[in-house]
């Protein structure tokens, strides 16, 4: 398959945004005389059920809520508008950079590496120090290197302060979620908040894509930066007010001392490093499959292998120790939480491919522009905020199995039509389809998989438990990218004549069928992961007595 550009690329998704929006309930939420919760059954034993805190959520108003909601939505808005606005201005803006042909993808591929791999040591350290003053800390950086991306004079300057950005993005995302948790209690305004912190995450980047492209043809990028840059720091002052103020111990202080004793600092370096080197491997096979074998990659890749072991060892003598575990083994042992999380991967990996090669298709195979690609992807924008806001409305009424297995089966669908679709085919016939069918799954399993990954945590590691769903989405993103883009490029080049024909239309199409069919395979594998693994699962969401 031909390099992807992300010029190419009119309307994505960017998973590292998507999971900044993760829920807490407590084990009663999932209890009544009609629903079975495994998720008490299968809790291991190491792992603190959540506790019952009704006392500790006072009856919050409307205004209040709002403006925390406001707080920690807007940085998940802007943080999409300034990656829809790299991508529809990154042209223009390497050409006035001078950023080299072979770091072209580097601005978009470290933000999201920097801050999928710092998820889990950050969420452990909110939770010792405290969720409200590191969301602060967050958000003022991300301010800062959002106004110096702006500023930027050479390539290599773009991609330290996206990388900047990426480290200070990731202080926020887990945090989010346990500012929520903290807040409001368990129930349906609870849901609503966290609907709309999905919403505002396709909206942010939609928004990108549209001004950002007024911008490089007016004003100029830089000045979205400037914006996007100012309105976080602006953001900031208002956090200062409207966040909840941390709990802290009898002194009244934060215990820094904490943080000795309470986070599991080795197993947090590996897992850093381990997720650093995999997301790197992964991003560069995307590029070119033949990357693997660079020296620097494959000595990443040994190390990297080498690490994941290391990495459950340590957790196994830290949870027989007794001592602090990032993420204890026996976690794995609670069924629902495993499957959640195998559904969570799978289904992400589908929906940014589904996106990714629907827009090539368009492009590449039917010959339609930039904008108009990004007009016939604009359903999978619209249905994916319907279905983010309705959720939440939802998810306390009815049963999470069948809101799950029934949008899994419909999300298949997807990859499907596009796998049978012929060129000559209007619209209107098959890919309207496919682009309406293909985010229900995934923003419907978003708030089903947060509500039951949070429970598997205590109420004081929450921030952890987003940090953990934030992972697990955005590894299934990165595998399903290099997945689809190495079954297509093998495809690809099979049915070409020569490798002068690797960029025709045929041997193309032919790439992308192998890649719709792969995406179809791994959602009926969800499929089925769900109907046996959640088959007990009940509502979730429901509100605390």
């Amino acid at each position: 398959m031909a390099d992807i550009a992300l010029s190419d690329i009119p309307v994505t998704r960017t998973s590292a945004s998507k999971a900044h929006y993760q829920n807490a309930v407590s084990e009663s939420a999932y209890q009544s005389d009609k629903d079975i919760n495994l998720l008490s059954a299968d809790r291991p034993t190491t792992t603190a059920s959540l506790s019952s805190s009704t006392s500790d959520h006072a009856d919050i108003s409307v205004w209040r809520l709002a403006n925390i909601v406001l707080a920690v939505s807007g940085i998940t808005f802007l943080g999409s508008f300034t990656t829809g606005l790299l991508t529809i201005g990154l042209p223009q803006t390497a050409q006035d950079i001078g950023l080299s042909e072979d770091l072209i993808l580097w601005p978009s591929s470290v933000y999201s590496l920097a801050s999928g791999s710092c998820l889990l040591l950050a969420g452990s350290i909110a939770d010792v120090v405290g969720n409200r003053i590191i969301n602060l800390i967050g958000c003022f950086l991300v301010g800062c290197f959002v106004t110096a991306c702006g500023l930027s004079q050479t390539g290599i300057q773009l991609i330290i302060f996206r990388t900047m950005q990426g480290v200070a993005v990731s202080l926020c995302l887990p945090t989010s979620v346990a500012i929520v948790s903290q807040a409001v209690p368990a129930g349906r305004r609870r849901n609503i908040s966290y609907s709309v912190l999905g919403f505002v995450q396709p909206a942010g980047f939609s928004a990108g894509l549209v001004l950002g492209g007024v911008m490089v043809n007016t004003i100029g990028w830089r000045y979205g930066y400037y914006i996007s840059g100012g309105l976080t720091l602006a953001l900031f002052v208002v956090s200062i007010w409207s966040l909840p103020a941390d709990r802290r111990d009898a002194s009244g202080k934060i215990n820094l001392a904490r943080l000795r004793t309470e986070i599991d600092w080795i197993g947090g370096i590996i897992s850093c490093a381990c997720l650093a080197m995999l997301s790197y491997i992964l991003a560069a096979l995307t590029n070119d499959v033949n990357n693997i074998k660079t020296p620097g990659n494959i000595a990443m890749l040994v190390i990297c292998v080498l690490l994941m072991p290391v990495f459950i060892l340590w957790e196994q003598r830290q949870e027989r120790l007794g001592k602090p575990a990032l993420i204890p083994n026996s976690l794995w042992r609670n069924s629902v939480f495993t499957n959640v999380c195998l559904m969570v991967m799978f289904s992400w990996a589908v929906i940014n491919v589904m996106e990714l090669y629907c827009s090539l298709f368009f492009q590449k195979i039917q010959g339609l522009s930039a904008f108009q690609a990004s007009l016939r992807i604009l359903p999978n924008v619209v249905i994916g905020s319907i279905c983010q806001l309705t959720t939440g409305l939802l998810v306390h009424r009815i049963s999470a199995f069948y809101l799950v297995v029934g949008s899994t089966l419909l999300s298949a669908g997807a990859p499907l039509l596009m796998a049978v679709i012929k060129v000559e085919w209007p619209y209107w016939y098959d890919a309207f389809f496919a682009q309406a069918l293909s985010p229900i799954s995934a923003d419907i399993l978003f708030t089903v998989a947060l509500l039951v990954i949070s429970d598997v945590f205590p109420q004081r590691t929450q921030a952890l438990a987003g940090a953990v769903f934030n992972t697990v989405s955005q590894f299934g993103n990165s595998l399903g990218l290099t997945v689809m883009a190495v079954i297509s490029s093998v495809t690809t080049k099979h049915a070409a004549a020569s490798p002068a024909d690797y960029e025709s239309p045929g041997p193309l199409l032919a790439g992308y069928r192998a890649g719709f069919w792969a995406a179809f395979a791994w959602m009926m594998c969800a499929f089925c992961i769900g109907g046996y693994g959640l088959r007990k699962i009940g509502k979730v969401g429901l509100k605390r007595d």
